[in-house]
Order: structure tokens, then C-alpha cells, then sequence
């Protein structure tokens, strides 16, 4: 089982849903409401083919991970720094 934040290219599976969701970006905010979220995400295989049908997501909401996208030494570096950005634009907004 992963732990932390999932690095881009991952492909998931929201509770709730039947179809999979690739992870394109991380830390993302919502002008409506200020909100915050794990990820950002498009339907899978398809890709980013409208960019009015991005799907905002936090964590909690995956149900399975299908696929952990690519890692180096550059991501393991950037998600720790994510997490902690996370952790602290979530404990202001509870």
C-alpha cells in the first residue's frame, strides 16, 4: 500500500465511481471555493481531452491505486515537500 501523496502519471479509482482517473497535478485549489486539493486528475485511458472535465480529489476519496506513476530522485524530493504543503493549507481551512 502507498503512503503519501501518489506522484503524477498514477492511475486510481474513486469510491463511487467506475471509471479510472490519471493523476496530472497535485496541490490544487478551486477559484469557487478556495478549496484545496490532493490532486488533479483526468479520465484514463482518454487523457486530458477537455480541460473542463478535470477532476479534483483529495486522498481520502481513491478507493484503489492501479498504477504508481514515474519516480526519480526529483519526485522523491518534490512529494515530501507537497505533503507538507498539504498538512498546513488543510489544517487552516478546518
Amino acid at each position: 500500500m502507498w503512503k503519501g501523496i501518489l506522484p503524477i502519471g498514477s492511475v486510481v479509482l474513486l469510491k463511487d465511481s467506475t471509471r479510472r482517473l490519471v493523476i496530472v497535478g497535485q496541490y490544487v485549489s478551486k477559484a469557487e471555493n478556495d478549496r484545496i486539493y490532493d490532486y488533479t486528475g483526468c479520465l484514463y485511458p482518454e487523457g486530458l481531452t477537455d480541460p473542463e472535465k478535470m477532476y479534483l480529489f483529495d486522498s481520502g476519496s481513491i478507493e484503489r491505486v492501479y498504477h504508481i506513476g514515474y519516480m526519480d530522485e526529483k519526485t522523491a524530493e518534490f512529494l515530501p515537500q507537497i505533503e507538507n504543503m498539504l498538512k498546513k493549507a488543510k489544517s487552516v481551512t478546518e
